[in-house]
């Protein structure tokens, strides 16, 4: 086991082709090595003191710690919620193949 600082964070969208498209704009602007789009959820929340019921995609994004300011400006300037959920999970491990595509994926930037 390894401590890669690889950290996974979670955010929500309302629509499935808005979060396939910042998936994208976020893997090929090399602020994510993976982006994993999950099928619709209903979420229940409270906001502006009314309990709120939606569906939402639940999105995980694999990157590196090192990485996580710059990831999360650009999803709050792409993101179509007020107060968009970017919540950042560390890896406590990970598969060390794995781990090395990942850094291979984003190559000066992690320096």
């Amino acid at each position: 086991m390894s401590n890669p600082e690889l950290i996974v964070i979670m955010t929500t969208f309302p629509d499935l082709n808005i979060a396939n498209n910042i998936a994208k704009i976020l893997v090929e602007e090399k602020l994510a090595a993976c982006v994993q789009v999950m099928p619709s959820m209903t979420s229940t929340y409270i906001w502006e003191g009314k309990t709120c019921q939606e569906s939402e995609h639940l999105v995980l994004i694999k990157t590196m710690a090192s990485l996580y300011e710059s990831l999360s400006a650009r999803l709050s300037s792409l993101h179509p919620y007020e107060v968009p959920e970017i919540i950042a999970i560390p890896a406590i491990a990970v598969e060390q193949n794995y781990l090395l595509w990942a850094k291979s994926i984003f190559g000066d930037s992690l320096e």
